[in-house]
């Protein structure tokens, strides 16, 4: 195995490992592309191949992807987690520690929208925090374009819409 693209795919499992929710690619790029590590393509080629092999499981919405790491993947970290420096182990820990926050706030709202059996759109909105959703809400939408204006707005209001909610029903 190319040493180096090992080295990527364990910097990308470690990463995962230490959070309790997943991380977009575009979270996951961050930190692996701002330090330096590889390059663009690299770094997709190694989440692929983590995909493929089944160290990470992918989840797919209409403008994001999620991913999580697998028990097979947790696994792979605990046995070469010495592969990794403990200077790239305490610059991922350090970034996580900064990061945290914020990392979790960007993945924690979802929205997705699918085509019902009517040629209609359902909207499922979510909130999770630790895997569990807080907030789950289905809303159907005529046509494809609300469908995406419902997906996008729940991102932007959903803090507004949940007090509504909660202040309603209590």
């Amino acid at each position: 195995m190319d040493k180096p693209l090992k080295l990527y795919k364990l910097i990308i499992l470690y990463i995962l490992n230490r959070v309790d929710f997943p991380l977009t690619n575009a979270q996951l790029s961050e930190f692996i592309l701002d330090e330096g590590y590889t390059t663009y393509f690299k770094l997709q080629q190694a989440i692929s191949e983590l995909v493929e092999s089944n160290l990470i499981q992918e989840e797919s919405t209409h403008n994001r992807t999620f991913f999580h790491i697998t028990e097979e993947g947790a696994e792979i970290v605990y046995y070469f987690r010495n592969d990794i420096s403990p200077a790239i182990q305490k610059d991922i820990n350090a970034f996580l520690k900064q990061k945290r926050y914020e990392l979790k706030n960007e993945v924690s709202v979802k929205s997705d929208y699918y085509r019902n059996s009517n040629g209609e759109y359902f909207v499922k909105c979510q909130v999770i925090e630790q895997r569990i959703p807080l907030i789950e809400l289905t809303v159907t939408a005529p046509t494809e374009a609300e469908a995406e204006t419902i997906a996008n707005n729940w991102t932007k209001k959903n803090q507004e819409i949940y007090a509504h909610i909660m202040s309603q029903l209590l």
